[in-house]
């Protein structure tokens, strides 16, 4: 098992969209494709306001599968191409870390 942690820097001009796009396309389409999620949160980092979710993965094939077929949904790219021209650009800086979980993990 390993986890994947995702952070985005949103924007707080555009924060409202960002969710209902995640929540309304984003969110049902990672979970078609697979996507197993133990957490979704709002904090504030070093570059302002972000949304940060924890994702659980069998292994790395599973996720490269996942992940291939989300970034392949033409669905996806259109939801973000509208919602882009619309509102601007949703995301700014993003990280990613995979998450093993030492030998003395709880």
């Amino acid at each position: 098992m390993l986890h994947e942690l995702r952070i985005y820097q949103i924007f707080a001009h555009n924060r409202e969209a960002f969710h209902a796009r995640f929540r309304d396309h984003a969110l049902p389409l990672f979970r078609r494709c697979g996507f197993k999620f133990a957490g979704l949160w709002e904090c504030e980092g070093e570059d302002g306001l972000e949304f940060v979710y924890l994702l659980e993965w069998p292994d790395l094939a599973v996720r490269k599968a996942a992940w291939d077929l989300f970034f392949a949904d033409e669905g996806w790219k259109e939801t973000k191409r509208r919602t882009a021209a619309e509102h601007g650009e949703l995301v700014g800086k993003t990280s990613t870390r995979l998450l093993r979980a030492t030998a003395y993990n709880a």
